[in-house]
């Protein structure tokens, strides 16, 4: 039923890389806080660096939770389900971290993105993953879906802000700079990009 991976390659990569839509976990270290669970997607956003890390695209949004958790502990689950094809389910149980866009290292990742244009999307960091655990299940009581193709909204609403007006829109939300928990979270001003 279940097995577990040494590595990101071969049959396990390939389906990684073809599911359009995964989800990430966090928490922060205090037993009352706030878990944090989320859909992420967007065609070329996610990608296998290397054998044991994986990175995904971090785009503007109404929270910043992930990063907040990543911050104060690093610890971070991926998911990917099949919901066409045969059933699987992949975990990667890792140590995440946020790579901000002054980070001289921004560049680099960002290369590992040709198949998408973040810049319509605020993008706000990459999140690198650096696996400890990598895992499969059966996944026979995931329903099947169809994916028809992604939206194109979140790009229309972020494509007009610049970093001044993306900085002035994060500072309005509540939880963008601290956590729902009160936990550091995306720096602003959003820091310049090294692109």
């Amino acid at each position: 039923m279940g097995k577990t991976y040494a590595r990101i390659d071969g049959r396990l990569r390939t389906f990684i890389e073809e599911q359009p839509m995964f989800f990430t976990a966090t928490s922060p270290l205090a037993g009352d806080g706030t878990i944090n669970l989320s859909p992420k997607g967007l065609k070329g956003s996610f990608a296998v660096v290397d054998a044991l890390t994986v990175a995904y695209l971090d785009f503007a949004g109404s929270n910043a939770e992930t990063i907040a958790h990543l911050r104060e502990n690093g610890r971070i689950t991926l998911m990917w389900c099949a919901f066409q094809g045969p059933p699987n389910i992949v975990r990667v149980h890792g140590r995440g971290e946020p790579v901000f866009r002054d980070d001289p290292r921004f560049a680099e990742l960002l290369a590992h993105f040709p198949g998408i244009d973040p810049t319509p999307h605020g993008l706000r960091a990459i999140i690198v993953v650096s696996a400890d655990l990598v895992r499969d299940t059966c996944g026979y009581a995931v329903p099947f879906l169809t994916y028809d193709e992604d939206r194109d909204l979140h790009a229309k609403r972020f494509a007009r802000e610049d970093d001044a007006s993306l900085s002035a829109y994060f500072t309005k939300k509540d939880h963008i700079a601290h956590s729902i928990d009160g936990l550091p979270g995306l720096p602003l001003p959003l820091p310049p990009s090294t692109v």
